[in-house]
């Protein structure tokens, strides 16, 4: 074979190598059987790494080693105050470092209150969320998952979401297929920087943009989640900054207080320094020990 030959064949070849695409999303409900939903067709709008229109819901997945896997997985609710979703910064990282200690991670991809789509804008996030845990649960077995073993984490607004999952009994989800019969309820939480009331210390946008404006007295009770604790609530790893003026540590303190209160295992970190920042690139002072106290909780608490 001569060189004219050869180049040739090295040309057909690399131009025959398929494109590699970017992390994709599993798209969680079935064509046309997605709830709460006028039909319409949306555009998927990311700006800046950060998504602020869903057209489809889904779960990006994060798989460990087959040698490294513990069996655990946890489902990871991006911040964003509900407008838009830190998908990289709230949910890619924090994937990788769960692979890292050998947990399956799943960022999920919900739909955000203010789509014109919705017929009801605050139960959407949490429709998503419950079909997403389920789904997670079907294929437990094929992603060498133990269906027990399987939280949610949540940052900021996503913090918000995971521990309404953790909180509401209420099924919003079902929509008559096999999946309904799976329990969409996490066995533990981990909320990073969480908004957790709707009441005096609410994050204001996480609130206007989840209740709209103006809501009743009932609605911002039943999305207060430290209201919404009971003796049922999953055992929980909560982390916050004294400095947070975006979201203050009330949020989690409460939801602490609430725990205990139903005699329900907790463990709460408030550090002095982290700001609304605590993440896996974005460490300050001893927040950065976060990642290494909540992988020594899922091991006490038998998750990993």
């Amino acid at each position: 074979m001569n060189i004219k030959h050869v180049n040739l064949l090295l040309l057909l070849l690399l131009t025959s190598v398929p494109k590699l695409n970017a992390q994709e999303a599993m798209a969680i409900w079935p064509e046309d059987k997605m709830p709460n939903s006028r039909g319409m067709k949306l555009d998927e709008i990311e700006v800046d790494e950060r998504i602020t229109q869903v057209a489809t819901p889904g779960i990006y997945s994060f798989f460990p080693s087959k040698e490294e896997n513990k069996g655990a997985a946890v489902l990871i609710c991006p911040g964003g105050g509900y407008y838009r979703l830190a998908h990289h910064l709230c949910g890619f990282q924090l994937a990788k470092w769960l692979n890292t200690i050998g947990v399956s991670a799943f960022v999920l991809k919900y739909r955000l209150p203010h789509s014109p789509d919705l017929i009801e804008r605050h139960t959407a996030p949490l429709q998503d969320a419950q079909r997403a845990m389920r789904m997670i649960r079907a294929n437990a077995e094929k992603w060498s998952i133990n269906p027990d073993k399987i939280g949610i984490m949540g940052t900021s607004a996503g913090g918000h979401l995971a521990s309404t999952l953790g909180t509401h009994s209420e099924d919003v989800s079902a929509i008559g297929d096999p999946l309904d019969k799976l329990s969409f309820r996490p066995n533990f939480l981990i909320l990073i920087s969480p908004v957790i009331s709707m009441g005096t210390y609410t994050h204001t946008g996480s609130h206007d943009n989840l209740l709209g404006d103006n809501p009743s007295k009932e609605l911002v009770e039943k999305y207060s989640n430290e209201l919404q604790v009971t003796s049922a609530t999953p055992p929980s790893f909560l982390v916050h900054a004294i400095d947070d003026h975006s979201v203050s540590p009330r949020n989690s303190m409460m939801f602490f207080q609430a725990l205990i209160d139903n005699n329900v295992s907790a463990s709460l970190h408030i550090f002095p320094q982290g700001k609304h920042e605590i993440s896996i690139t974005r460490k300050l002072g001893s927040a950065a020990l976060w990642t290494s106290l909540c992988e020594m909780w899922l091991k006490e608490m038998g998750f990993i």
